[in-house]
């Protein structure tokens, strides 16, 4: 609880190390670049008289937390008919672009067999009987929960060619209209505002310069690259013609 309302923490002190912090705080930015709605988010300070408990034991540690505002609503079921009310569906080939521009491996991603439907949230602070999609949960963009060193910049990385974040049932709502609307925004982000979040990162989340350098470097190469390719990763893997589902048509 804070004195704007309740919110969620993310910490110093959580099992994962600082570093995943140090990605939820860029890829949150960066969603929000993409024109993907996010939560409100924020840095917040935890001192050691706020004993707050770890869901997995301990407490965390004094030091800059990220933060992100309570809302109501709720994770995806897996079910058509939820997506099927979102007020923004054309964020769901937006979301699956940025899944794959920042290789994010927590929401859905076949070589590891991870499907993970909970870090989908569906907002109801949308009108009467709608939903919204909302972008959450990044700690493992970049990196797949791993550390941030000068290494994360190899070429495999940056022309890794597996569409992240497709969820089967996401397919028949990726439209080529909506994927070259996100490739578009996605060639427009200016590097210095990468290099800008980046070294926005707390120095207690204990990320040095030269991976600093190597993560602006994949950001800004992978967006490219992403931006010039997915569309042939997208087909072939969905087996349509972006069809239009509002229209039933291509």
């Amino acid at each position: 609880m804070t004195d704007a309302g309740e919110g969620y923490l993310k910490a110093i002190g959580n099992p994962e190390g600082e570093h995943v912090l140090a990605c939820e705080w860029v890829a949150t930015h960066l969603a929000r670049q993409l024109g993907l709605p996010t939560f409100d988010f924020s840095l917040i300070e935890v001192t050691d008289v706020d004993e707050i408990p770890l869901p997995n034991g301990g407490k965390a540690k004094s030091g800059p937390a990220f933060i992100t505002r309570a809302e109501k609503g709720g994770f995806w079921s897996g079910k058509r008919r939820e997506l099927k009310r979102l007020t923004n569906p054309s964020d769901i080939s937006r979301l699956v672009v940025f899944d794959t521009w920042t290789l994010n491996c927590d929401r859905y991603y076949l070589p590891k067999k991870r499907c993970n439907r909970s870090n989908v949230f569906l907002s109801r602070e949308a009108p009467p009987g709608k939903l919204l999609l909302r972008a959450m949960d990044h700690t493992h963009c970049f990196t797949c929960g791993g550390e941030l060193t000068r290494t994360i910049t190899h070429i495999d990385r940056v022309r890794e060619s597996v569409v992240y974040g497709c969820f089967p049932e996401f397919d028949e709502f990726v439209t080529r209209d909506a994927v070259l609307a996100a490739t578009d925004t996605l060639r427009s982000i200016p590097h210095n505002y990468v290099e800008d979040v980046i070294q926005s990162v707390p120095p207690e989340w204990q990320v040095n310069g030269k991976a600093r350098a190597a993560l602006a470097d994949l950001v800004s190469r992978r967006a490219a690259y992403v931006a010039e390719h997915i569309m042939d990763w997208i087909r072939p893997q969905n087996e349509f013609e972006f069809m239009n589902p509002a229209e039933g048509e291509p």
